[in-house]
């Protein structure tokens, strides 16, 4: 079974949440507020650092489904060790004045893997040398938060947001815990000692000029609720935004700046994944999302992770701005289901830079 197929297995189980999420529910909880002006920036790249989470999904599925399913405590199962990999990105912003800040989105989940590309990218030498600013964790699954470890490791004093819906034991792996003894679960022997803001709803955070973190309270699968995600203020462009695993919804996403920040009818673009068709199965309803993402006129789509291939490919084909990645991905010690042949490479993969 391929990491599509299990994932079409969590989508029957309703998995799929983030397709519930709409222009509609969460977008709600922050309107009728006053338009947040959070300023702009110059210029902004993202590096994908990992988007492969797992490389052997009847692996995963066998793990999960062994556990009581996909509803299950994701610290009450156990993984499959050697089949872990991880989601992370490097955010480089560009202020105005041209300085250059550097945001680290999530942190994967296999120590083994994340050394291993962290080393590859030189990410753990720019956390030794401080020129990461902040980690920004997007929600505390696995394979966006189990790793921490390894960018602590680095910088234990690394200024952090953290969703506040996270669960008890994710808290506890930060101040230095160990759930090792199950098999693929976490430990972290490098408690955080720096700042670490505890993100709320009804709330924007703002990094610095033209950047800022809205928390949506979303529901995920093994018990995870929650995510943080990211936009930015392109000068003359307008709002891209960037996600971990969009829960949310990608309407909802585009939709929350339209309703609630200055000239929020300016978007330009976004990164990350964006949670749809991820069991690789049409259905009509990824129709009505390519034709939602269309009235926005993005110029800049770049996808990958959880967001399907074949959503990307039809989104595409029906004039979508899908930014193309390389085989960069092929070099590394190990591939994920997007290493085939494709007639169109629809997706950024590990290595692959976007630059909005």
């Amino acid at each position: 079974m391929k990491r599509r197929d299990f994932l079409k297995s969590m989508a029957v189980t309703g998995a799929a949440v983030g397709l519930s999420g709409g222009v509609g529910t969460l977008t709600k909880a922050y309107a009728g507020r006053k338009r947040e002006d959070f300023g702009e920036i110059k210029g902004l790249k993202v590096h994908c650092i990992s988007e492969t989470s797992w490389f052997d999904n009847a692996t995963l599925g066998k793990d999960i489904k062994a556990a009581g399913g996909i509803n299950t405590n994701q610290y009450d199962v156990k993984y499959t060790e050697e089949n872990l990999g991880g989601y992370a990105a490097l955010v480089e912003v560009e202020a105005l004045d041209g300085k250059k800040t550097t945001y680290l989105l999530d942190t994967g989940w296999s120590n083994d893997w994340v050394d291993y590309v962290f080393e590859k990218d030189g990410i753990d030498k720019m956390l030794k040398n401080k020129e990461i600013s902040t980690l920004i964790i997007s929600h505390d699954h696995i394979d966006h938060y189990f790793g921490i470890e390894s960018t602590l490791k680095h910088q234990p004093d690394i200024k952090m947001y953290f969703p506040g819906t996270s669960m008890k034991k994710s808290f506890k792996l930060l101040k230095g815990a160990d759930f090792s003894a199950t098999p693929g679960c976490p430990k972290n022997t490098v408690p955080h000692t720096g700042e670490l803001i505890v993100t709320q709803t009804n709330k924007l955070y703002k990094l610095q000029d033209g950047a800022a973190l809205v928390f949506f309270d979303a529901p995920a699968t093994l018990q995870v609720r929650g995510e943080n995600v990211l936009y930015f203020n392109l000068k003359g462009k307008g709002y891209v935004t960037v996600t971990g695993c969009c829960h949310p919804g990608i309407l909802t996403l585009i939709n929350y700046a339209k309703r609630n920040f200055k000239d929020g009818n300016k978007n330009y673009g976004c990164y990350g994944g964006l949670h749809i068709s991820v069991f690789e199965n049409w259905d009509p309803k990824f129709d009505d999302i390519i034709k939602g993402v269309k009235t926005y006129n993005l110029t800049k789509i770049g996808c990958n992770h959880c967001t399907g291939w074949i959503w990307a490919e039809k989104a595409e084909q029906a004039g979508l701005p899908i930014v193309h990645g390389t085989d960069k991905n092929l070099s590394y010690k190990k591939t994920g289901t997007l290493a085939r042949a494709k007639t169109s490479n629809v997706y950024l993969g590990n290595g692959d830079e976007i630059v909005f």
